[in-house]
C-alpha cells in the first residue's frame, strides 16, 4: 500500500522558514520524479516544485529562489526547504508522485505565514 506522509508545517512569522518532509512507504522513491504542491483556501491546488530521479529540480516563479526541494532516496524522503515565507505561502502543502495515469498525494500539512 502506497503512503505519502507529510510533516513541519506550522504557524511562522513573515520572513520565517520552515522544512517540509514527506515520508514515502510501499514505494522506492528512487524510481519516480517528486513534487509538491499547495491549496490556499478558495484557491485550486497550485505546483511548487518538482524533483527528477536524477536530481533535476523546478520550481514554480512565486517560489524560486526561497524554497529548495531536494530528495534522500536511502530515508524515502522528500523535503521541501522554506525561506523567507510570505503570507501569500499560507496554505495547505501535499507531496506528490505519479504512476502512469495514477496519481499518489499525502493528506497534506498546514504551513501559516502571519505574524
Amino acid at each position: 500500500q502506497v503512503q505519502l506522509v507529510e510533516s513541519g508545517g506550522g504557524l511562522v512569522p513573515p520572513g520565517g522558514s520552515l522544512r517540509l518532509s514527506c515520508a514515502a512507504s510501499g514505494i522506492r522513491i528512487w524510481a519516480y520524479a517528486m513534487a509538491w504542491y499547495r491549496q490556499a483556501p478558495g484557491k485550486q491546488r497550485e505546483f511548487v516544485a518538482s524533483i527528477s530521479t536524477g536530481g533535476d529540480e523546478n520550481y514554480a516563479s512565486s517560489v524560486k529562489g526561497r524554497f529548495t526541494i531536494s530528495r534522500d532516496n536511502a530515508k524515502n524522503t522528500v523535503s521541501l526547504q522554506m525561506n523567507s515565507l510570505k503570507p501569500e505561502d499560507t496554505a495547505v502543502y501535499y507531496c506528490n508522485f505519479n504512476v502512469l495515469t495514477q496519481s499518489y498525494w499525502g493528506q497534506g500539512t498546514q504551513v501559516t505565514v502571519s505574524s
